[in-house]
């Protein structure tokens, strides 16, 4: 069965905590399930060198990137996501991950000393984890600059980056 990126929406979530998580069809083209998408503020200067810390770290990775400006994040993210900018969002396993819970998702797709550090992170409770990622998010583009363009990715990159 072929899914076209264009049939995906995003379901509400329920709860008080809840995450909103993808429809059936994002998981479906999420496939196999070790697949991750980082999406990514494409002109935040700290975004970038995050996208290549993953890069260098995983080269042959299960994270796949996206930008919030691109198309994918478009048929796949809710509208929210990508007006604010104020978050990277993970999708895995056909739910959406913001803030510094998404910084654990990925550093626990890394493996190895970043797994270990992923799950000491989550015994942080996520309110003051987040406290800190948005203070980090609202100075990011003063401490980090905004770039005009991304460093191209080399050959073996390219299949990992979505519009």
């Amino acid at each position: 069965m072929t899914i076209s990126p264009t049939e995906v929406a995003t379901s509400m979530a329920v709860g008080p905590h809840a995450q909103p998580a993808l429809s059936e069809v994002a998981s479906q083209l999420m496939h196999p399930a070790s697949r991750v998408i980082l999406f990514y503020d494409g002109q935040c200067g700290l975004c970038q060198k995050s996208v290549q810390f993953v890069l260098k770290r995983q080269p042959q990775g299960s994270i796949f990137f996206a930008p919030l400006q691109g198309t994918t994040a478009a048929e796949m993210l809710p509208a929210v996501d990508r007006e604010q900018l104020d978050s990277m969002v993970v999708a895995k396993n056909g739910q959406l991950f913001r803030h510094s819970t998404a910084a654990l998702v990925i550093a626990k797709e890394l493996g190895g000393f970043w797994n270990m550090l992923g799950h000491l992170g989550s015994l942080i409770p996520r309110p003051l984890r987040d406290l800190v990622y948005r203070a980090v998010a609202r100075n990011r583009y003063r401490m980090f600059g905004k770039v005009d363009a991304c460093r191209l990715p080399q050959p073996g990159e390219r299949a990992r980056f979505l519009d």
